[in-house]
Formats: C-alpha cells, structure tokens, sequence
C-alpha cells in the first residue's frame, strides 16, 4: 500500500500529514512517528511512504488552522479506519466547536453510551488524525487537562490556541 505522507513546521513541532490519495488517514508529530507507523501498519499491513508536498489541499488547510483559520479543517475527508464504535467516537469529536471543550463523560453521552466515558478515553488515545479529528478538545472530569497522545504541552497550545477559557 502506498501512502503519501508530508511534512509541516509548526510552533508545537513537526506535524506529519499522511493521506491514501483521497483521504487523510493520519496525522502526528514527528516526535511520535513510531506511534503512527504502528497505527498505520495494524491497519494496512505492509505500506511505503511516498513524499508529495500538499497532498489533496490538506497541510494548507492545517497550515490554515495554525494560522487561526479554525474551520478550514472542517471539510477534510478523513479514513480512520477502526471499529464502529472508535468511528462514531471520532467522529462525535468533529461536532465539538473550536475553542469549546467536553468532557469524556459528555462525549459518552453523545455518542449514546453514557457509562462508556472510559472506552471514550481508550478511543480518543487511539485517534489517527489529531487536530482534524479534535480530540484535544475532550477533557477530565471538572475540565482537568488530561491524556493526549501528542503531550499535554501540546493539548494546552491547541485549546489556548483555539482560545478555550479553561486556563
């Protein structure tokens, strides 16, 4: 399987953009590409990554959002692979607004489950496409800022970024 993968300087770090020619299929840090390529191969098995600069539009879009721009990432087709429930996770997480935050235990309520706020938990550290599929924007219990696969640094500059009134 071949997969095109780019490359965005950013203040929290290298991001790395990977789509399968249609859609996006991850998105990470540098600093945790083994994570990715892990992910990535329990899902395509054997797979090569091919630079192409921009592939379908999408690092300008995420260049955008880094810029401020916080609803260009709103129409990026995203394949995230995954069981049905991680998809309707991930999914949910594309109708929190910027600059808002839910809990896991709202998140769990949204998506039908309401005792399902730890399985919420385990899905959203899984989520192969941060920031698009924002999962920076769920939160503890009484709005504590807890787990993100990218670093808690990161969370808080995403959820400042996006100007959050939780810190």
């Amino acid at each position: 399987m071949e997969l095109f993968v780019d490359r965005i300087e950013s203040e929290i770090g290298e991001i790395v953009v990977v789509t399968d020619g249609k859609s996006l299929v991850a998105l990470d840090y540098a600093d945790y590409e083994p994570r990715m390529r892990k992910l990535l191969g329990s899902r395509y098995g054997d797979f090569t990554l091919t630079h192409l600069s921009n592939p379908g539009g999408i690092s300008d879009k995420v260049r955008a959002y880094l810029s401020g721009d916080f609803h260009s990432l709103d129409d990026i087709p995203v394949n995230t692979g995954g069981t049905p429930f991680q998809q309707e996770v991930w999914q949910a997480l594309r109708t929190i607004p910027a600059g808002t935050f839910v809990s896991y235990k709202e998140l769990a309520q949204k998506v039908g489950r309401p005792t399902a706020y730890r399985a919420v938990g385990m899905t959203n550290s899984l989520n192969p496409v941060a920031i698009v599929l924002p999962c920076h924007r769920v939160v503890g219990a009484n709005a504590a800022l807890t787990g993100y696969a990218g670093g808690l640094e990161r969370k808080r500059w995403l959820l400042r970024h996006e100007g959050a009134a939780l810190f």
